[in-house]
C-alpha cells in the first residue's frame, strides 16, 4: 500500500489535523461548538475529510448509549474523535451519520486565496 494523498478544502476556513496539518473540515460543517470529547471541548460537524473510521463500538456517553466508531486522520494516524453510527434514544437520532472532532485535535486555518490576475 502507497501513501496516502491529502485531500484539500477551498474554504477560506478551514480546520486541520493539529499534528500534520491536512484539512480535516470547512467551517460551515460546523453544526454545534457545544460538545465535549475525551479530551474536553469538541466539534459536532456534518462532513469531514481525510480521516479512517475504526472499528464500531457501542459506547456509553453523556447523553446515553450510542454506537460509534472512532475517527484518526488519515495521513498521520491521529485519533480526532469519533462517528456517530447510531443513537439509541429517540433524542439523540439528530447526531446518527455526523462527527465528533476534538478541538485539541484541530488547527484553525485562515486561507487567503489570491485572486489577482497579472
Amino acid at each position: 500500500m502507497g501513501k496516502r494523498h491529502p485531500a484539500y478544502l477551498s474554504d477560506n476556513r478551514i480546520y486541520s489535523c493539529s499534528t500534520c496539518h491536512s484539512h480535516l473540515l470547512s467551517h460551515h460543517s460546523v453544526i454545534s461548538r457545544a460538545f465535549q470529547g475525551r479530551h474536553g471541548a469538541a466539534y459536532l460537524v456534518s462532513h469531514i475529510i481525510n480521516v479512517t473510521l475504526g472499528t464500531k463500538e457501542e459506547r456509553m456517553l453523556l447523553t446515553g448509549m450510542h454506537t460509534v466508531a472512532d475517527i484518526s486522520c488519515s495521513i498521520c494516524g491521529t485519533r480526532i474523535g469519533w462517528k456517530y453510527l447510531h443513537a439509541f434514544e429517540k433524542s439523540q437520532k439528530y447526531k446518527e451519520s455526523k462527527y465528533i472532532v476534538e478541538k485539541a485535535k484541530m488547527a484553525k486555518e485562515n486561507i487567503l486565496w489570491d485572486y489577482h490576475l497579472y
